[in-house]
């Protein structure tokens, strides 16, 4: 999948955006509002919600944090509204959210979400290499047991099986309602956890579900030797990362504001977004400190 983003000088955009907040204009003003970004509510979200703050801060730009809002039912509205202005977004889930019909192909995917999102005041910049979606995964003890493989092998074991994920997956496209509509899978029980966190990988590695809901770039994954199922029905579309913010406040600033952010988001690689989970949700360090070394490590 092809990926979009301004190839720019790290250098010269961050210098472009001191002079700008040195001369006092509209463009990166710390005695202007602070500009306010979120997070969903899991680490992979506030790792990047940070690397997008610090990477401001950095260049001179005043920023307010909200991490942890939620869910996307509580983001969105707060993006539209103005309570927040800045939030890391997946762009088929946002594109499945807003009504639009996401693929596989990236770049088709992120433009109807751009135009969708366009209308309610909110603009997308350039996305991410890196993504992140839905992983139905089981341990390596049930896939031997059952000849796990794809999906589609649930069929004949579904019925057995307790299902873990998050409480808003029964009502979304990629999830419980995907699982039920594309692959015709059946479970005996779903029961709601969190979004892919501590409690979903303590009820799978404990048992207490046989299949869980996780995303596709955490570390414990490998780290514990689980198994991911193939999508082979390809349910699941391209969740790349991509920076969504209000349109006032694109407008309110000097281009120097999303040529930064969309060329922070142009460098975040998959590997190191998977590192980085696993640091966050399985060594327990600090998302804050997590992307500060990032962005150090990326010349920012």
């Amino acid at each position: 999948m092809r990926r979009r983003f301004r190839n720019r000088a790290v250098g010269a955009t961050l210098a472009l955006a001191l002079v700008v907040t040195a001369c006092g204009g509209s463009g990166g003003s710390t005695e202007g509002e602070p500009i306010v970004v979120a997070s969903f509510g899991f680490n992979e979200s506030v790792v990047v919600a940070e690397i997008y703050a610090q990477a401001l801060e950095r260049a001179g730009y005043a920023v307010d944090r909200k991490m942890n809002l939620g869910s996307r039912e509580v983001v969105k509205p707060a993006l539209e509204s103005g309570e927040i202005d800045l939030v890391p977004e997946y762009i088929g889930t946002i594109d499945s959210f807003l009504g639009g019909s996401p693929t596989s192909d990236a770049d088709a995917t992120f433009e109807e979400a751009k135009g969708l999102y366009g209308e309610l005041g909110v603009t997308l910049l350039d996305y991410s290499p890196a993504e992140d979606k839905n992983a139905y995964v089981v341990t390596a003890e049930t896939a031997d047991e059952f000849g796990l493989v794809t999906i589609s092998d649930l069929a004949d074991v579904a019925g057995q099986f307790k299902f873990g994920g998050p409480p808003e997956c029964p009502e979304r496209e990629f999830c419980l309602q995907g699982l039920e509509t594309v692959y015709g899978l059946q479970f005996a029980e779903f029961v709601p956890l969190d979004a892919a966190g501590p409690i979903t990988i303590a009820a799978l590695e404990g048992g207490d579900i046989d299949l869980a809901l996780l995303f596709s770039s955490q570390g414990v994954i490998a780290e514990k030797g689980w198994v991911v199922l193939e999508d082979d029905k390809g349910l699941q579309p391209a969740e790349n990362l991509v920076p969504a913010i209000r349109q006032a406040v694109v407008d309110a600033y000097d281009s120097a504001l999303t040529d930064l952010l969309s060329e922070v988001s142009g460098k975040i690689n998959q590997a190191d977004l998977t590192e980085m989970n696993k640091r966050a949700d399985l060594d327990g360090e600090d998302p804050a400190l997590i992307a500060g070394e990032w962005l150090d490590a990326n010349g920012y």
